[in-house]
Order: C-alpha cells, then structure tokens, then sequence
C-alpha cells in the first residue's frame, strides 16, 4: 500500500476563512485532483475515499469546505440560486490561487458534481478533466422528493446531532440550506444547460440507476449537451453515493479515465 501524506490547510476569503486537506501519496503526479462535496457534506464525511483515491491514482487529492459546511467559517446568509456555478469563482477560486494550483483534475458528487462541471468550464485553460458522481443538472421531480423525505427523516430525535458532528453549530444552517433552497420556487428552473455548452475537458459521469436524487436522466443530460468527450458509467443498484456503497467501482472507473482521457 502507497504511503499517503495528509496536510490541513487554510483558504482566506472576503466571507471568512475555508478549511482544506490535501493527501499526497509518494511520487506523486503533478496534476491533482480537487474533491467537491455534496450538500450536506464536508472534508471529514469524504471519510476514507480521498486516501484510497490518490493510493490508486498516483495523483494528490485535495477537498475543501465550502463555506458554511465543516471546519469553514460559517455562511453570512442563504443560498442564491445560482450558488452551484457561483463556487467556480469563490471558494474554488480562492484554493487555486492560495495553493498556486496549475493544471486540475475536479471531482464531484451530487451538488458538487455540478459546481466541478462549472469549475471546470470557467477554469477550461486548466482543467484536464472533470467526473461527476450523482450529480443532477436540473431540478427533478425524484430530487425534490427525496429531500422531502430527508426533511422528514432529520425532524426525528438525534437526526440533527449527526450533522452536528461534522458541522458544528452550523448543521441547523447546512440542513435548511439543502431543503429551502432546492424546494423554494426560485429555484425551480435551475439547470446546467450553459454550463455544460462551455464544458470542453474530458467528462466522466458516474450514476447509480437506484440513485434515490436523481434519475439516469441527469447522465443522460450531460452526455447529450456537454461540449466536450463524455463517458457514462451507470452502477446497478447503485445509490446516491457509490464511493462509500461501491468504492471499488468508483476507483477502478476514475483510474481507468484518467489513463484513457488525460
């Protein structure tokens, strides 16, 4: 097994300051790849996956906390509607140019998959390559669905204390920031649609077929509308988050596009 180095970092935005961890296995390549978490997520619930990913690679993995999630500040507000595309030039901005980043590879999961889409275009001169794992790309009918049945599953006794965990005094903002805002009215219309035109780099989509936020309809957006080279992998029986169902199935499918696509 690669021994992998762990360093904690520190990004300093005009919001507050956003906590980051990079793995580094021994010989590493140069070009690393940037892990973008979903929306209830953060640095710690990546769990383990960050490790076995740059362990299989070769290739440094780095993830942050976007603001309000994790060990970052928390957030000075709500979510606008255009938060997904917005992270391009925020938070990930701001890790680009504090840690001198170069060219990237960017991964993501659920919302995050999107926000690495829309990093990925408005950074299309250092992109290498972007995955998506579970990510929507428009506001679905099985996606509001099942974040009402989240919704209902947090009011139980000790459900908030799980976020609690990992976010701190924050979980309350993290788990209304999550519902109100893919449930509100504003949000309805969202869609990557623009995103993906500009998307020229490598795409490699990952989808579970029993993904219970969203149907193959989302990879099959991506494949048709992206502008650049898009593979599909579909799990089966996969849900909404194969690189802790399936992680196996996950690594063996990002190795096997890094060494066909970048």
């Amino acid at each position: 097994m690669t021994a992998v180095t762990v360093q904690d970092h520190w990004l300093e935005t005009p919001q507050g300051r956003l906590y980051a961890q990079t793995w580094i296995p021994a010989a590493a390549q140069a070009v690393p790849i940037i892990l973008m978490h979903d929306s209830l997520g953060c640095v710690a619930l990546w769990r383990d996956f960050p490790e076995q990913l740059a362990q299989a690679s070769g290739h440094p993995v780095i993830a942050y906390d976007r603001l309000g999630f994790g060990r970052s500040d928390a957030h000075p507000g709500d979510l606008r509607p255009g938060f997904v595309e917005a992270e391009a030039s925020e938070g990930f901005a701001a890790l680009l140019a504090q840690r001198a980043i170069g060219p990237f590879i960017v991964f993501g999961h659920s919302v995050g998959g999107g926000m690495a889409m829309a990093c990925a275009a408005t950074h299309a001169e250092r992109c290498r390559g972007v995955i998506t794992e579970s990510a929507q790309a428009f506001v679905e009918a099985r996606t509001l669905a099942g974040i009402r049945a989240a919704e209902q599953q947090f009011a139980a006794p000790g459900q908030l204390q799980r976020l609690q965990r990992y976010h701190g005094d924050k979980a309350e903002w993290v788990l209304r920031a999550w519902i109100d805002t893919w449930l509100s009215a504003d949000f309805a219309n969202w869609n990557l649609d623009q995103v993906l035109a500009q998307l020229r780099c490598p795409l490699l989509s990952l989808h579970g077929d029993q993904d219970e936020f969203g149907s193959l309809a989302h990879p099959q957006r991506l494949a048709e509308l992206a502008a650049g080279a898009v593979q599909v992998q579909v799990l089966e029986g996969g849900g909404h988050v194969p690189h802790r169902q399936q992680p196996c199935w996950v690594l063996e499918a990002a190795v096997g596009f890094f060494q066909r696509s970048i």
